[in-house]
């Protein structure tokens, strides 16, 4: 009885290794589609489409990782949304470059003008299509991006972030007024205080912006998995008649086209 007992948890223990294997496997092959771009000025990997055509022009989609993500290893600023994207379903049906770089610091205006240069060198990029999205810190740095310069971006998701400190306001809603923006947060977050995204969302919606905000309720800070495979379980709003209704994010985000 106890060497069956010593050959089960044996059996057991080595199951469980096998499977831990297979899982760290797993998640090297999805990262190792974000190739590290060299020379660059800040550290940043990128995944390209599944094939360039040369006579394609191919949206991109810069992705701003939260305080988790913050360093210069190259590897950490990769998250739950960046593998969700390497998905040959998403990959086939929305080809487009994701460029997803890395900071030390809190996302500023030198990273806004380092991820541009990175943008200009990609072959093949359609300018007209550029995305913006993040979580958490990610977030509040697409707010902030946003407020750079009027037309860069095609449209913007920023989740669980809002740019906004108890004792400083960063958002400019007339800068980002016609932005389409699709935000989503949790209502029990209290990381990034739910009331923040109210008043950004108040705010534009007093001045006919084009933000629609989808709530997680009952949802806290942990939310970084749930906007880009869609808002079906959560609750969303508009601030005005301007903001597109698309349900299916992706759908949404690859609609939206620089003026």
């Amino acid at each position: 009885m106890k060497l069956r007992r010593l050959l089960t948890g044996i059996a057991l223990t080595a199951a469980i290794s096998l499977l831990l294997v297979d899982n760290t496997l797993q998640a090297q092959r999805w990262q190792q589609l974000y190739q590290p771009l060299e020379h660059s000025p800040i550290p940043c990997r990128i995944m390209p489409p599944i094939e360039l055509k040369p006579d394609v022009k191919y949206p991109v989609i810069v992705s701003l990782h939260g305080a988790g993500g913050k360093g210069i290893d190259n590897k950490k600023q990769l998250k739950t949304w960046n593998m969700q994207l390497t998905d040959d379903n998403v990959r086939n049906r929305f080809p487009c470059y994701v460029v997803a770089p890395q900071t030390e610091v809190l996302w500023n205006e030198n990273h806004y003008q380092a991820i541009k240069q990175i943008i200009n060198n990609l072959p093949h990029f359609d300018k007209s299509r550029i995305y913006l999205l993040g979580h958490s810190m990610g977030g509040h740095g697409t707010y902030i991006f946003l407020q750079f310069e009027k037309d860069y971006f095609a449209a913007a998701a920023p989740s669980a972030g809002t740019g906004l400190r108890s004792t400083e306001q960063f958002i400019d809603p007339q800068k980002i007024r016609d932005y389409p923006i699709w935000a989503f947060h949790g209502d029990k977050d209290k990381v990034c205080p739910f009331e923040k995204q109210q008043r950004v969302f108040e705010q534009l919606r007093s001045i006919n912006g084009n933000l629609k905000l989808t709530i997680w309720v009952g949802d806290n800070h942990g939310v970084a998995g749930k906007f880009i495979t869609g808002a079906e379980n959560g609750k969303t709003l508009y601030t005005s008649h301007r903001c597109d209704r698309e349900i299916e994010f992706l759908v949404w985000l690859f609609k939206q086209r620089r003026k």
